[in-house]
């Protein structure tokens, strides 16, 4: 047995398992909590991080275009956009790296358990903003003058639709973090950096995904066959040639 390769397993485990506790989402029903100011970004408490998701294997790829480096997979998809072909318009659309937008909070209750990233899309981040460009709110994360965040989270059943829903309101009465001096120091000062959450793959990395992506191995074939993956729809919801179009594009703008 190799005793290395069973501690480097387990080390990996053990950050999988760390790395999720760095994570909150609301769960159906009501909950509470309060975004506080981020220790790595005292300005802004809010992170814009973009994603590229399902991108074969249905795995997700931070892209480098969260920190301003080049996306190959957002270069690829410009050029398809920029075809005039309504097909390859559709294909760059899904190809784009998607925003989604972190904020540190506590959990009220759970106060002990330490600041988490709650992640959101568009329409929870604009009514965030909004509020807080309301001179009547200001600053919701203010340590002894901010506000709560009241969340409602939906079932797609409740909802009507194929996510759920998430409601937020931001509760009129100003409030401390905590009145715990101690806790609340705590809370200030151990804050994970989320960008060290996640590995930014490579220029050549992401490149090698897309090549995979657009042409898959007869074996990726056969298991995608079996289990209907991200490949195959675009593929049902796109013409064949098209998707030969496509191929085409990335030889001419990677390998030309």
């Amino acid at each position: 047995m190799d005793i290395n390769a069973i501690k480097s397993k387990l080390a990996t485990l053990q950050s999988t398992t760390s790395n999720k506790d760095n994570f909150w989402k609301p769960e159906p029903g009501n909950q509470v909590v309060r975004v506080v100011p981020y220790k790595h970004n005292k300005d802004n408490p809010f992170i814009e991080l973009f994603f590229h998701y399902n991108l074969g294997n249905n795995k997700t790829y931070l892209s480098p275009m969260s920190f301003g480096r080049p996306d190959p997979v957002a270069e690829f998809a410009d050029k398809l956009k920029s075809t005039g072909n309504k097909d390859e318009w559709i294909q760059g659309k899904r190809l784009e790296p998607k925003m989604r937008t972190f904020a540190p909070v506590v959990v009220r209750g759970k106060e002990s358990e330490g600041v988490k990233f709650w992640g959101f899309g568009k329409t929870v981040y604009q009514e965030l903003l909004a509020v807080i460009a309301d001179p009547d709110y200001g600053d919701i994360t203010d340590a002894t003058g901010g506000r709560d965040i009241g969340i409602e989270r939906q079932t797609p059943a409740e909802a009507g639709n194929q996510y759920g829903k998430t409601t937020v309101r931001v509760k009129p009465n100003q409030t401390a973090i905590t009145e715990d001096a101690t806790l609340l120091t705590s809370i200030m000062d151990n804050q994970s950096d989320l960008t060290e959450l996640y590995n930014e793959p490579s220029y050549d990395e992401l490149k090698d995904v897309l090549q995979t992506f657009l042409n898959p191995s007869d074996d990726t074939q056969t298991t995608e066959t079996a289990n209907t993956t991200t490949t195959e729809k675009v593929a049902t919801q796109t013409a064949t040639t098209a998707k030969t179009d496509v191929a085409d594009a990335f030889d001419n703008l990677f390998n030309s």
